[in-house]
């Protein structure tokens, strides 16, 4: 790997390693920011049902999700190569807007038409953010300091996880859906403001290019990561994004139950994210491998045995927990594979992860109209099933 990685293009340079004041509240500004994009990623997934009075089916209306998805994976790729000569503050903020734009246009969307042109303007923001992000928390502190920097901003993804499900489907019911994303609109709009307020100036250091994102994917490591990545996420949102249709007919629970067995989720992810950096400090590959075999057994437990309450409420926290710990792994899995590319790996994840989202949606929403929620999650179990057989199988190939 190192003979490999010192043929590339160095696409990230410190700012000083010696800077004496960390940017902290540029760093939760960060943790924010990402909070407030993974919350509006993933409304649809709370408020699935409601939407459907646009006059289209659950299945179709799941395809918000996949559009944000298809685009941020464009998008991860190539923001960083467009914006190349831009101030990264600049670029910071301008993400932030695609949240807020997106929100409001989703709030007031009368067709499927506008509902999904609000959700590309998402996968802009999104894919752009996620790609950057890394690198953009490597200038705001020193490198002794990046690990509590990443801890920092991956607490939004976790706050996110916890209350956007919950909270969505709640306004949703309560005052309808388009609440929901006027709300997400109100978190962006929160956001900007202290971004501007925090960030200092990040003149562009780098430069990235498509055959530095070709070079890196030749790295073994690289290779493995991208398809472990495709498999569990596809399995994971496939059944994630259908979660809600699942448990309104099969266990047939209320909204009431609903948010709560959602929030359930969403707390099992936080504790998730906290297991899996422990174990991720021992072995990346058995963070990976464990999480994605955990959601598959819950999978498989809820095709099984989903229509008994106990079974459906505890399956859905525990799949919650085994994929809180996989974002920070496989983002730490990529970073180490090609420690001095930060910003390229960053597109690399993304797009991974947007593809794997959008197959995921796309199949997911497949099975469901055809054969009903359980086919969506029968597919999540095989999925992610094959994505922790392929680690384990895998690891004498894997440096790092």
């Amino acid at each position: 790997m190192t003979d490999t990685a010192t043929t590339l293009d160095a696409t990230f340079i410190p700012e000083s390693e010696e800077r004496i004041d960390p940017a902290w509240a540029g760093v939760g500004s960060l943790a924010l920011g990402v909070f407030g994009l993974v919350t509006a990623e993933f409304l649809p997934v709370s408020i699935l049902t409601p939407m459907a009075d646009l006059g289209i089916s659950t299945g179709t209306a799941g395809q918000a999700v996949t559009a944000t998805a298809v685009v941020g994976a464009v998008a991860g790729l190539t923001i960083a190569i467009a914006t190349r000569r831009f101030d990264r503050r600049l670029v910071l903020w301008g993400f932030t807007l695609a949240l807020i734009a997106s929100s409001l246009l989703a709030a007031f969307a009368t067709n499927l038409a506008m509902l999904l042109a609000a959700r590309v303007v998402l996968g802009i923001g999104l894919g752009g953010f996620w790609s950057m992000m890394a690198a953009i928390a490597l200038r705001l502190v020193p490198m002794s300091l990046v690990p509590r920097a990443m801890s920092i901003v991956f607490t939004g993804v976790s706050v996110a996880t916890v209350c956007a499900a919950p909270i969505g489907a709640y306004i949703g019911d309560l005052w309808g859906w388009r609440a929901a994303f006027l709300m997400a609109a109100a978190v962006g709009a929160v956001t900007l403001i202290v971004q501007m307020a925090t960030i200092p100036r990040l003149p562009p250091q780098s430069a990235p290019s498509m055959k530095l994102l070709f070079d890196l994917m030749r790295m073994p490591s690289i290779r493995i990561g991208i398809i472990t990545v495709l498999l569990f996420v596809s399995g994971h949102f496939a059944g994630f994004t259908y979660v809600r249709p699942f448990l309104e007919n099969v266990p047939e629970f209320g909204i009431e139950a609903i948010s709560l067995i959602l929030l359930a989720y969403g707390t099992g992810g936080f504790f998730g994210n906290l297991a899996g950096g422990l174990i991720i400090e021992r072995s990346i590959t058995a963070a990976v491998s464990l999480g994605t075999l955990l959601i598959a057994a819950m999978a498989f437990a809820l095709v099984t045995f989903g229509s008994f309450d106990v079974v459906s409420a505890v399956a859905v926290t525990l799949w919650g927990f085994a994929f809180g710990a996989l974002p920070v792994a496989v983002q730490t899995w990529m970073v180490r594979a090609a420690p001095d590319h930060a910003e390229s790996t960053g597109g690399l994840i993304v797009a991974t992860f947007q593809v794997g989202i959008a197959s995921g949606a796309v199949l997911g929403g497949l099975f469901v109209d055809s054969f009903g929620p359980l086919g969506a999650i029968t597919y999540c179990a095989v999925a992610t099933l094959a994505s922790g057989l392929y680690v384990m199988a895998s690891r004498r190939s894997i440096a790092f």
